[in-house]
């Protein structure tokens, strides 16, 4: 039995290269994974709401629906989980379109199954437990790790796993800076061993999603604040 940390856990894998897809079942499932195959994005969202996965692994380049379309789709769905995003494109406006799309990590073809593995366990630590049941408070600005619920004033967002994250790990106490190596090792995992240019795409859009006034202040050379409002 392999060492995967969601060992046991169920991880969907859409891709329609049919050797690659064996390949990735054949590792994930020495993992200690339960890995099921399908080959096409309608494939996939069918399959969703009856394998209900801890995780998804998409690939971009799909017949019919594409990646991109197919993971609008299941966040439309309802799904929460996570999603790492497969392609053989890795320009930054392919990582951005990925990550847009509402997926929550972009890794290019090719790439060692081991920074695959690495990807998935830091998937699996950011997403909020079910005992993580404490209201992160800070000014007009709640966020609910345990329901996966954030607010600002009255207005409900629709933050990505990603995005939810990396808003909890500026909001936590004692609140200060964070540098990029703390903001990048409490979402992305220690083992990270991507771009961190991620890091500023999601800090981006994060500040679109939370509006006017920006409350995330950019310390140049060091890292991010969560600023305190007056009435925090």
């Amino acid at each position: 039995m392999g060492r995967g940390l969601m060992e046991a856990e169920r991880i969907l894998i859409v891709e329609d290269d049919a050797a690659f897809a064996d390949y990735l079942r054949r590792g994930l499932t020495y993992e200690g994974y339960e890995a099921r195959v399908v080959a096409s994005a309608e494939a996939g969202l069918t399959a969703l709401h009856t394998l209900e996965p801890r995780a998804v692994i998409l690939d971009i380049m799909l017949p019919g629906m594409d990646g991109l379309a197919a993971c609008r789709a299941l966040r439309q769905s309802g799904y929460a989980g996570p999603v790492l995003m497969l392609t053989a494109r890795d320009g930054v406006g392919d990582r951005v379109a990925g990550l847009d799309s509402g997926a929550d990590d972009y890794l290019p073809k090719p790439f060692e199954f081991d920074e695959l593995l690495a990807r998935l366990r830091a998937l699996r630590r950011r997403c909020p437990g079910p005992d993580g049941n404490s209201v992160l408070i800070a000014g007009d600005i709640t966020l609910d790790e345990e329901r996966f619920i954030v607010c600002r004033g009255e207005c409900p967002l629709s933050l990505t796993r990603v995005e939810f994250a990396l808003l909890a790990a500026l909001m936590r106490p004692p609140r200060g800076v964070r540098t990029r190596d703390e903001l990048l090792a409490a979402v992305w995992g220690y083992d990270y061993m991507g771009d961190d240019k991620v890091l500023d795409v999601t800090i981006s859009r994060l500040r679109a999603k939370l509006g006017q006034p920006d409350p995330i202040r950019t310390l140049h050379g060091v890292g991010y604040l969560l600023a305190n409002p007056p009435d925090d």
